[in-house]
């Protein structure tokens, strides 16, 4: 586990206490026992959880406000990332996981339970059903998502969930400069704005990353999200 604490510090300037690295290594057992079963995720390898799941989820912290979010979702979890280590290295924010997938809803319910994460909401949902529910519509400070839906179908997941104020954060590979390009009339119309495309270095992962960072300056109109399929099936 040597490489997770080393890097968090050199890359984000953040030192996990023991309780941290504690909860990442359990966090680490268990999936690697879960995938056994459910294939939850296609990286198996332990040194490869620890940069290309728990260090690169804990890169979004390099598209926060300086005021860090007090209510944060995640859609498209999966495994529970980023959420889920954004969580254990925050343990002030109340979280929502968001994941359409039984076996995937269940692994994250596990996960909090026996890390003792208390404030951390489990959903097995469709993005754009919560996005018109009064509980969650325009309730969040951080959206986040990572591999989810090319960017102009993720702005309609995630950016009716966000409050004026807030932002949203899409976890992308080398293709986000073009994604954001083709996004930008469905992030005007939602009442986004782009903000950064941020270049993101991972120690001894060759693949291009980018946090596209999308701030929230206006309201939602009330027809958005469209009906579940319908952002994938016809993208703004």
């Amino acid at each position: 586990m040597d490489f997770l604490p080393t890097q968090t510090k050199n890359l984000l300037g953040v030192q996990l206490s023991p309780r941290q690295l504690e909860c990442f290594s359990l966090y680490e057992r268990e999936l690697l026992v879960w995938n056994e079963k459910f294939n939850l995720t296609a990286i198996r390898k332990p040194e490869d959880i620890r940069s290309k799941h728990f260090l690169d989820s804990l890169t979004c912290l390099q598209g926060f406000k300086e005021s860090r979010p007090a209510r944060v979702i995640d859609i498209g979890t999966g495994a529970g990332f980023p959420g889920i280590p954004l969580k254990i290295l925050f343990p002030h924010i109340q979280l929502t996981l968001v994941e359409s997938v039984g076996k995937k809803t269940d692994f994250c319910r596990h996960i909090v339970d026996i890390l003792h994460l208390e404030h951390v909401d489990v959903l097995q949902a469709r993005a754009e059903d919560l996005g018109q529910s009064s509980g969650h519509r325009e309730n969040y400070d951080l959206a986040v998502a990572r591999a989810v839906a090319a960017l102009p179908v993720l702005v309609e997941y995630l950016l009716p969930l966000v409050k004026v104020g807030g932002r949203m954060i899409a976890q992308k590979g080398e293709s986000a400069p073009a994604e954001a390009h083709s996004a930008e009339h469905a992030v005007n119309v939602l009442g986004g704005r782009l903000f950064q495309i941020k270049p993101v270095l991972l120690p001894g992962v060759a693949d291009e990353r980018f946090l596209v960072i999308i701030d929230k300056v206006a309201a939602t109109p009330d027809t958005y999200p469209r009906r579940a399929g319908m952002p994938a099936k016809r993208p703004l």
